[in-house]
């Protein structure tokens, strides 16, 4: 019998060997995803076709595939690391120039993987922050610095749709450092040499320093032991009596250790500038990971009060309201292809919480009693002694609480791929299993509108740009599963987490209350909010208009707030984020795949610890 030919099944083998090929790398696997591309130690993740494969699909995945591999084996990531430049805009743009060059290097010499990278770099730049940008203030810097590195490599043209955007900071950055702009294609080939060529632009911008420059301690040392070799000489042997005193071995100690601990916290930041230096297709939509705050509390203002500019833009909807009846079923069924493969483990953890769960609502009985239900294993006494009276059973009430949990889920832009899915699945698994129990559940997300403010910000903007506005992004929370709802009518709402688009920024302490009121409007006895989260708050368009620790505060206010003075229960779960200098009852995982134990461990022992205080 003849099988019939699968198109999408053989693009998909022979982009996985090209990918390998190509990047000289035989362990490499690539995965398909309905989320943003990205790349992590062996395995890459390009954009999903769809059935019919399209030219523009085939291309961009062509794209993307071929950039991973060229970054596989053209890029040094410890060398890149130890680049000394500051984190912020110039780490930024280092990345965008390097990735410029494994680019122009790749394709110099492959006509068709320079015509597959064009393709894509063409599609995203039309999703792209830069396509948006009306002002030079709103042109994402690193991402223009990276389209006109790749110009001057190259030869191509930027893509049309961010061509406006570039021309309008074009002059000043060629202005300030175009003759080393022009240097760098004389070091394409060398990862060391090309950046610290691109140093000097830095330098030009005022982003860094001067390779070619000595610094500073270097002069002053010269200079010290030039003013030094001139007391000599003038003092000759009269110098012992007029010498200045030398400090003491105590001063000297504490000199040393001084020295000792500058020399701690340059190796922290070091490691800190190394740790972003974030790779391809980890990065936001806007072109570069969020910068999530993590003060300590000495650092927070004592005086603080939290305010939206305006909150007429802020949604609360369903997922039945982001996303029609068609694509919630696609987007469910892509997660169900990822719950295969973790089938076994689910099963297991559902089981588990079920048993510690229904062993905490078996029933007793009170027997022998005058009245209640007929005892149906004391009937024979009756047969045998007709004139003994009947016995009854009453039964005792179960110490088992009436309980609703709320799931509330972080869908911010860091959450995506990997800790999204795994979020997704197992609020999925935890409905179902605690639905099985009689416990209600409810699950919740948050995000905001918006990347970098939305019409909140423009609001802003068109009264004068007030300082210290607060707030400035447009709130969005979804409901996914309300609590009365059973959950084989919103399974497939979870779905909508895979969805291209949805996962922008976090603004965790309004999201926490809104969470809170909701459970305070339940009839329950007990309340019980989860949060799963990846970090702290972050908004770019707040935070670059306000302290940068203002959301952060509010989070520990909120936090502090419902921890002392409500009956919700709240635990945090933190997915390679310290989450307990927040909560006080809170867990740290650095694995997504942890995810589902650490929600069945601490329910349980939420529900036991009730069981023993009764």
């Amino acid at each position: 019998m003849a099988i019939d030919p699968n198109p999408l099944e053989d693009f998909r083998q022979a982009l996985a060997a090209g990918m390998r090929a190509l990047g000289r790398h035989p362990e490499f696997e690539l995965a398909y995803t309905a989320d943003k591309p990205a790349c992590h130690g062996d395995q890459a993740r390009v954009p999903q076709p769809s059935r019919n494969l399209t030219a523009e699909q085939a291309a961009d995945a062509r794209g993307w595939a071929d950039s991973f591999a060229l970054r596989a084996r053209l890029h040094d990531a410890k060398a890149h690391a130890k680049v000394d430049v500051g984190p912020g805009l110039a780490r930024e743009m280092l990345n965008a120039a390097e990735q410029a060059r494994v680019e122009a290097l790749g394709g110099r010499d492959m006509a068709g993987v320079a015509l597959n990278l064009r393709r894509m770099l063409d599609n995203r730049m039309k999703t792209d922050p830069i396509h948006r940008a009306r002002t030079p203030d709103e042109v994402p810097l690193a991402t223009a610095m990276g389209l006109i590195v790749r110009e001057r490599l190259t030869g191509e043209p930027v893509p049309e749709a961010a061509a406006s955007a570039v021309a309008m900071v074009r002059a000043g950055l060629e202005d300030e450092a175009g003759a080393h702009l022009d240097q760098l294609a004389a070091n394409l080939d060398d990862q060391s040499a090309f950046a610290d060529a691109f140093r000097r632009v830095l330098a030009d911008l005022g982003l860094a320093d001067d390779p070619d420059r000595p610094d500073d301690n270097e002069q002053q040392d010269e200079s010290d032991e030039e003013e030094q070799d001139s007391q000599g000489e003038d003092e000759g042997d009269d110098s012992a009596e007029t010498q200045t005193p030398q400090p003491s071995a105590d001063a000297r100690s504490e000199e040393q250790e001084s020295g000792d601990s500058d020399g701690e916290t340059q190796e922290a930041e070091s490691e800190s500038e190394m740790s972003s230096d974030a790779e391809p297709g980890d990065e936001g939509e806007d072109g570069m990971m969020p910068w999530r705050p993590n003060l300590p509390d000495s650092k927070l203002p004592p005086d603080f009060t939290y305010r939206a500019w305006t909150s007429e833009f802020d949604e609360t909807v369903t997922a039945e309201e982001l996303c029609d009846a068609e694509e919630l079923a696609r987007l469910r069924g892509y997660l169900d292809q990822q719950l295969v493969s973790l089938q076994g483990a689910v099963t297991k953890l559902a089981n588990r919480l079920q048993r510690r769960l229904m062993a905490q609502q078996n029933r007793s009985w009170d027997f022998d009693q005058e009245e209640g239900i007929l005892d149906p294993a004391r009937l024979t006494r009756v047969v045998v002694q007709p004139d003994h009276a009947l016995s009854y059973k009453v039964e005792r009430d179960t110490d088992f609480r009436d309980t609703v949990v709320t799931l509330l889920i972080d869908n911010s832009g860091s959450m995506r791929g990997r800790p999204i899915s795994i979020a997704a699945i197992s609020a999925d698994i935890l409905a179902r299993t605690l639905e099985r129990c009689a416990v209600k559940t409810e699950i919740l997300g948050f995000t905001t509108r918006a990347w970098k403010g939305g019409q909140s910000r423009e609001k802003w903007l068109a009264s004068g740009r007030p300082a210290k506005p607060g707030r400035l992004n447009d709130l969005r929370h979804i409901i996914y599963k309300q609590a009365d709802a059973p959950w084989r009518r919103a399974r497939r709402n979870l779905g909508l987490m895979m969805r291209e688009g949805l996962l922008k920024e976090n603004i965790d302490g309004e999201a926490l209350l809104w969470a809170h009121n909701r459970l305070m409007a339940r009839r329950e006895d007990r309340r019980i909010l989860m949060v799963i989260s990846d970090g702290a708050p972050v908004d770019d368009s707040t935070l670059s208009v306000n302290s940068g620790n203002y959301l952060e505060r509010h989070l520990r206010q909120v936090i502090g707030w419902i921890e002392g003075k409500s009956p919700v229960e709240l635990i945090a779960i933190g997915i390679g984020h310290d989450v307990t200098r927040y909560y006080s009852r809170a867990v740290t995982i650095m694995d997504a795949e942890q995810l589902g134990g650490a929600i069945v461990d601490q329910l349980a022992a939420l529900f036991e610890e009730d069981k023993r205080g009764r």
